[in-house]
Formats: structure tokens, C-alpha cells, sequence
């Protein structure tokens, strides 16, 4: 699959100066392509490779979703110093790729292309059924919403392109991102409604084998229908529709089941070999890096710049959380995540490792090839995952908060809180409190924080400072300058003009 991504994003990146500076996927042998089943394959798993290299490219997931959030310091790398501290607008190669959205024009691109020709091999090849066909598209359309919301997350307004055009694309201006989430609803609705909950698991909606395979293959591997209303959860969220949101999560809580997923201990949640290693059931909806079906990557995993000695062979990590922030974070007494003992010494060395050293090491996810935690050997492969069935309790609670069921949310916290060692709660704090504050500790390295800080400051409405980077637009990203010289139709976000 990650031969697939290079492939077809380096063919829709090449050519084309315009908006998006993407040229057509079809240059790669068309005449000879959406004829037989294979090509449908291969133009799905393409789709998948370009989603999982747009998220990982520059570790760009965590440092939009973590590293912005200021409490991740750098030592030595003046790009993610910058990044901490809101200056978007620095000379950084890393800064510069991360404004510019062309990686994520690359999924939309292929994605247009599969939904108008795979009708086409419907056609030639009787092997490709009605039902391939069906599932087939519903992964691709929530693909492509997805990427939209992705990115409206990051941006704000952005070109809004449903079509190929045969790869010719003129300049566009910007869409509203409001108007762009409630088509991207639609559109996830259309695509859960179409999705198996799991794939050659005799799944009425997905009978038989998938593409041949039996169900090792794909678990974690691909979306179903509750990773689809997983992630319309989280869209809901950051539309502030929080009605919706109790509605899809608790969609996902009655039927996580079917699609084998299960809760994480916290042994299982941070060992080399558990929950983030290669792909699982578990892994509700994600992008895996499992060598043995040539998914592996060596770049874009979190590992690169969190650990160090004594995890891995590296003297400094490119990114630590200092120990006055750590001991605020987690100050729940039996936290099996991190917790320290009357004496100030960790109990448990799951999420940090060197606590009391110069650099603590958040060690939380640390996947090295094999499952393994050979220091000397610094090869990957670590899931990145999106959402979790523990991630969606939590959206949940919130939600419910929100809506003024306050015993509805503490139960759900309860839930995620006891099964990390928490029995002791103090259910009188403010409930909006113990979500995040749980959600933090709960989540922390997985590319959340930010966003949910933007959402808590909506809803409290109590720090002026982050209201009016809220109000002021601070909180997207600037739009590449590159692109805005291309393109005299795109305007800069305002606050960073």
C-alpha cells in the first residue's frame, strides 16, 4: 500500500501550477486501467496510501494536533519551538509543508477518479460484483469526507472540488468550512449506511471474502460502519452539534462489538507489541504500518520525536513533556497510566520513562519493528489511529455534559477513568472539567489535544486570550504562501495576514 501512496502522489503532484497544484491520477497507464477487479484494488488501497501519507507526511498529525498545544517542549529544533508557540508564519521547512494542503487535494483527486470510473469495471469485469461495488464506493466517499473535514479542522475555509475534471483544475476560491462539515456529514451518513461493521466475517452488508482475503487481513485495515459514525462524532463535535454527537457515539457503544473491537488495558494500550502495534480489531479507525503487507514506512511515526535514551539510541527526542507539566497532568492518585509514590518516584513507567531525568520520555507508544523495545534499532511500526472506542466514550460524556445530563456524562467517564486504576473520583468538579481533564490524560499523544482545547474553550467561554484566537481565526493554520501566489482567487486567513 505504501508503494501505492508514493506512486500516486507523486503522479498527482507533478504538472499542474494551478490551485492545487495536482495533476491526474490517470496518467499512470490509463488505457489500461478500471477494466478488471485488481484495478479496483488498487484504486481503493491508492485512496487509503495517499489518507495515511497526508497525515503522517512531516508528522504532521501530532504536531497539528499535539506539539501546537505548547505543553510538548523542543530542546534543539527552532521549527517545532516555533510551531509551540503559534508563529505559523516562520520560515520553516516543516512550517511551510504543514500550510500547504496539496497532500490532501492528492486524496480528493484519486478519490473523484475511483467514484467516476469504477463504474467502468462494473462493467467489464463480472468478477466485480453490485456488492464490491457498493462497499467499494462507501469507503472511498467517507475517504474523501473525511479529508475534507481533516482539513477544515487545520484551515478553516478551503476549495471545495467533488469532481476530476479529467485532472484539469482551475483556480477556485476558497469554500465556507461550515458549508463543506454539513456535506461531509451527509456524505459519511451515506457511506455508514453502505459500510460493513466487518470485512470476510460473513457480515450481511459484506458476505464472503473481501478481494480474497479472510478477516487477519483486514481488521484495522479498512473503515466500517462504526468507524464511520465514530468520526461523524468527532464532526459533530467540532460543529458544537452535540446532539448529534450523544447520538453517533452511543451508535458506536451498542455495536462497537461487531466489528471486534474491544476496550484496551493499560498493559495492552502502551506495550511494544499491544494496541498501536501494525493493525487489530481495536484499531477503530487508523492507518496502519505493517511490513508484512508492505505497509511499512520508516518516516511518520510519533516515535521519531518523542523517544530517546534509554528507549532508543538517540541522546535527545525532539519533543518532551517537562515534569512540572506531567505531574499536572496526571495527578490522579492509582493511575495506572503514570502516577508517582509519596517519595516523588513513578509507580509505573507506561506513558513516561526517565522521569527524573533532564528529558522525560513519553514513552506511551514505543512500537519498534518486531513489537519489540531494542534500543538499538530504530525501525517503526506504530499505527496511527484517529479514534478509539475509548476516545468515543469520552466524546461522548462530553456531549452529554454539554447537553445537561450530568449523572449520563460521569458514568461514561467513570467507564474510561476505572478501567486506568481511577476509583477514587470526585464527582462534585465541574463535569466539563473531568471530561477534558480525563481526555487529556487519557489520549495524550494521539492528536487530540488541540482540538479539544478549542472545543473546551467554546463551551467554558473563560479565557479571553484563547477566545480571541478563536474569534480572530488564530486557531487555523496559514495557507501556504505558495499556493496563494498560484492562485489569485485564495485569500489568507485573517489572521495571519
Amino acid at each position: 500500500m505504501l508503494c501505492i501512496a508514493l506512486l500516486l502522489l507523486v503522479t498527482a503532484m507533478m504538472g499542474c501550477n494551478k490551485t492545487l497544484d495536482i495533476d491526474s491520477t490517470r496518467a499512470v497507464g490509463e488505457k489500461n486501467m478500471w477494466n478488471k477487479l485488481e484495478d479496483a484494488r488498487a484504486g481503493l488501497f491508492g485512496v487509503y496510501a495517499l489518507t495515511r501519507a497526508a497525515l503522517v507526511d512531516n508528522d504532521g498529525h501530532w504536531l497539528y494536533g499535539d506539539v501546537r498545544t505548547g505543553e510538548f517542549v523542543s530542546p534543539n529544533r527552532q521549527d517545532l519551538k516555533a510551531l509551540a508557540s503559534n508563529q505559523l508564519n516562520a520560515s520553516y521547512p516543516t512550517i511551510d509543508a504543514l500550510s500547504d494542503w496539496t497532500r490532501f487535494y492528492a486524496i480528493i483527486n484519486a478519490a473523484n477518479i475511483f467514484l467516476e470510473r469504477i463504474g467502468d469495471v462494473k462493467a467489464a469485469d463480472k468478477r466485480y460484483t453490485e456488492n464490491y461495488l457498493t462497499v467499494d464506493v462507501a469507503q472511498v466517499r467517507f475517504l474523501r469526507a473525511f479529508a475534507y473535514f481533516y482539513m477544515v479542522r487545520i484551515w478553516g475555509d478551503v476549495p471545495f472540488i467533488t469532481a476530476s475534471h479529467d485532472g484539469q483544475f482551475e483556480n477556485q476560491p476558497r469554500e465556507s468550512g461550515n458549508k463543506i462539515l454539513v456535506w461531509a456529514q451527509q456524505e459519511m451518513l451515506k457511506a455508514g449506511a453502505d459500510l460493513p461493521f466487518v470485512y470476510s466475517g460473513n457480515d450481511v452488508q459484506q458476505p464472503g471474502n473481501y478481494y480474497n482475503e479472510d478477516a487477519g487481513r483486514w481488521g484495522g485495515a479498512l473503515a466500517t460502519k462504526n468507524s464511520a459514525y465514530a468520526v461523524l462524532a468527532h464532526l459533530a463535535a467540532w460543529q458544537g452539534n452535540y446532539t448529534d454527537v450523544a447520538t453517533y457515539a452511543k451508535f458506536v457503544e451498542d455495536n462497537y462489538s461487531k466489528s471486534g473491537i474491544n476496550y484496551q488495558s493499560t498493559d495492552d494500550l502502551t506495550k511494544a507489541n499491544g494496541f498501536f502495534f501494525n493493525k487489530n480489531n481495536s484499531q477503530m479507525f487508523g492507518f496502519n504500518s505493517d511490513w508484512g503487507h508492505i505497509d511499512g514506512s520508516v518516516t511518520g511515526h510519533l516515535e521519531e520525536l518523542t523517544l530517546a535514551e534509554p528507549v532508543v539510541n538517540k541522546k535527545v527526542p525532539d519533543i518532551y513533556i517537562p515534569k512540572d507539566s506531567i505531574l499536572r497532568i496526571f495527578d490522579q492518585p492509582k493511575d495506572e497510566r503514570f502516577n508517582i509514590d509519596t517519595l516523588g518516584q513513578p509507580r509505573s513507567e507506561r506513558y513516561f520513562t526517565n522521569i527524573n531525568g533532564k528529558y522525560p520520555i513519553f514513552s506511551k507508544i514505543k512500537v519498534i519493528q518486531g513489537g519489540v523495545s531494542d534500543p538499538t534499532f530504530r525501525y517503526f511500526t506504530s499505527a496511527l489511529i484517529f479514534t478509539r472506542i475509548e476516545d468515543i466514550v469520552l466524546l461522548r460524556a462530553e456531549a452529554l455534559a454539554v447537553l445537561g445530563d450530568v449523572n449520563g456524562a460521569l458514568n461514561e467517564v467513570i467507564t474510561i477513568m476505572g478501567r486506568r486504576g481511577i476509583t477514587n473520583i470526585d464527582a462534585s468538579q465541574d463535569i466539563i472539567d473531568l471530561v477534558f481533564a480525563e481526555r487529556h490524560r487519557e489520549l495524550l499523544g494521539e492528536g487530540h489535544r488541540w482540538y479539544d482545547l478549542i472545543r473546551y474553550n467554546k463551551i467554558k467561554q473563560n479565557n479571553p486570550a484563547f477566545l480571541k484566537l478563536i474569534n480572530s481565526q488564530g486557531i487555523y493554520w496559514p495557507i501556504s504562501r505558495k499556493l496563494i501566489s498560484q492562485n489569485s482567487l485564495l485569500t489568507q486567513n485573517p489572521f495571519w495576514k
